[in-house]
């Protein structure tokens, strides 16, 4: 029921959509941000699920991305309004004087993207290049990370154009770290790298050791790579 199943146009743009636009909501922002810069550590500030995880969690998965294969203005209609709201909140963190801001939404799965890059960069590049943009207006020194797990490879480049600073996790059981770095790592940053697929949860503590040594000798050169592993440490790793 509801939005999902919806062929309402008018449905679609009066949903509500929560009020990231209102200022109450900043009400702490700014002094946090100053207390944060007091202790001489970086802010960041989290919104990823950008654009398409939020408007697929609303639409339905199937519906959604239905409706981005068939040009269909109800897609155009919510990825629009939630674009809207994430360039909002982006640009007001930006004058917030925010340093880091996490952007991200996951297209990516264990071997392949989840849609075509066509498809990405149909419907989701130039909006979530407005959402960067609207804070460089701001602050263009404002620094951006994306975070997609899974093979996203093909749309590196492309992220890097929109003006992506940092990739994370770069997930080792999808793409090959080397060559990641190689082939990107004179243009981006890299957060992430060690695998809770494999090596955390099944590996010996000298196959982790390995692990960490191996993701530090290949990503550290040059600088530009926060250590970590890809995701939340997962059940059944071993202390």
């Amino acid at each position: 029921g509801g939005i999902v199943n919806t062929d309402s146009l008018e449905e679609i743009e009066q949903f509500p959509l929560p009020d990231f636009d209102a200022e109450y909501r900043y009400a702490q922002l700014d002094e946090e941000v100053k207390s944060i810069r007091r202790r001489d550590l970086a802010s960041v500030a989290f919104m990823a699920m950008t654009i398409f995880e939020t408007a697929w969690q609303i639409r339905g998965l199937e519906t959604l991305v239905t409706d981005m294969i068939t040009d269909d203005e109800r897609a155009a209609c919510l990825l629009d309004r939630i674009t809207q709201l994430s360039a909002f909140r982006a640009k007001r963190f930006a004058a917030a004087g925010v340093d880091v801001i996490h952007i991200g939404d996951d297209v990516g799965m264990q071997d392949r993207m989840f849609i075509s890059p066509a498809t990405w960069r149909k419907w989701l590049k130039p909006r979530l290049a407005q959402v960067i943009d609207a804070a460089r207006e701001v602050n263009p020194d404002v620094v951006f990370f994306y975070h997609s797990d899974g093979f996203v490879e093909p749309i590196i480049p492309e992220l890097i154009e929109i003006g992506v600073n940092a990739l994370n996790p770069v997930q080792p059981e999808c793409m090959d770290p080397a060559v990641i770095k190689e082939r990107y790592g004179d243009r981006l940053a890299f957060w992430g790298t060690l695998g809770t697929q494999d090596t955390l949860p099944f590996g010996t503590p000298d196959q982790v050791y390995h692990e960490v040594a191996t993701r530090i000798r290949i990503f550290a050169p040059g600088g530009g790579f926060v250590f970590n592993p890809i995701h939340n440490i997962q059940a059944k790793t071993p202390p």
